[in-house]
């Protein structure tokens, strides 16, 4: 492998969620949902930063509580349900650039409706980024239980047609190409491109596979993450020992 990059974590976090009140916020496991990511990206190899963007003071104080940094907030213009990602981004690298005259080379998106994650996968992914000096991003997904070449699209007369073209609906499964579901796992991205242009992810974005994951959007998806935490997760006890620590 290569010398590594400046790389810092950014987890964004913003309030006002509509689907679940507080959202990102709303205890799994015991844990603020948002402090999931930040114990990922804490123990992560090569993670130097981990930073919150929020537009909530609470948010912010939980997410320092927890082990990251939340040295700014983000003004309420770029923190609604349509503000694209970008916005987000150029904001925190021109408080870095104000304040501490020094941005990174690689920033670690880690969204905080994908809770569940394995630490040594986001260090694979920084790996294999890392050592493809063209990529410009990197995005996780993993494989979707059906190729969307047998889903159907609604036309206005209210018929379907296949989404993909009408061949495929005939075809096995197995002759169907596959799909990627993007999932939030881990994602990667350059602060030269994000700065440069809109399409922060092309010309070039790499693909990595993850393992099947579970986000959250609604209530119901708490009920099932609170399952898979009761069955035992790599984070539990990074989160259980800051608890430990606020206790005391």
């Amino acid at each position: 492998m290569t010398k590594l990059p400046l790389i810092y974590a950014i987890i964004p976090a913003r309030s006002g969620s509509k689907g679940v009140h507080d959202k990102n916020i709303r205890l799994l496991g015991g844990h603020p949902l948002l402090a999931w990511s930040i114990a990922a990206a804490k123990q992560s190899a090569f993670v130097k930063r981990v930073l919150v963007s929020t537009d909530n003071e609470e948010y912010a104080s939980i997410a320092v509580h927890y082990g990251a940094e939340a040295p700014f907030l983000r003004p309420v213009p770029i923190s609604g349900d349509r503000s694209p990602d970008r916005d987000f981004f150029i904001h925190a690298l021109e408080w870095l650039q104000k304040h501490d005259n020094l941005v990174p080379d690689i920033w670690v998106h880690l969204r905080p409706t994908t809770p569940l994650r394995d630490p040594k996968l986001i260090d694979e992914a920084i790996n294999i980024f890392n050592n493809d000096p063209n990529a410009v991003s990197l995005r996780s997904g993993h494989e979707a239980s059906e190729s969307p070449a047998k889903w159907f699209k609604l036309n206005d007369d209210g018929s379907f047609d296949g989404l993909m073209g009408n061949t495929w609906l005939n075809m096995p499964r197995q002759e169907c190409p596959k799909g990627y579901i993007p999932d939030g796992y881990v994602d990667l991205l350059r602060s030269e491109r994000i700065l440069e242009s809109e399409d922060m992810y092309f010309p070039r974005m790499l693909a990595y596979v993850s393992p099947p994951v579970r986000e959250v959007d609604t209530a119901e998806d708490f009920n099932y993450l609170e399952y898979e935490v009761n069955k035992g997760h790599i984070l539990q006890s990074y989160l259980d020992n800051i608890l430990a620590k606020k206790e005391n």
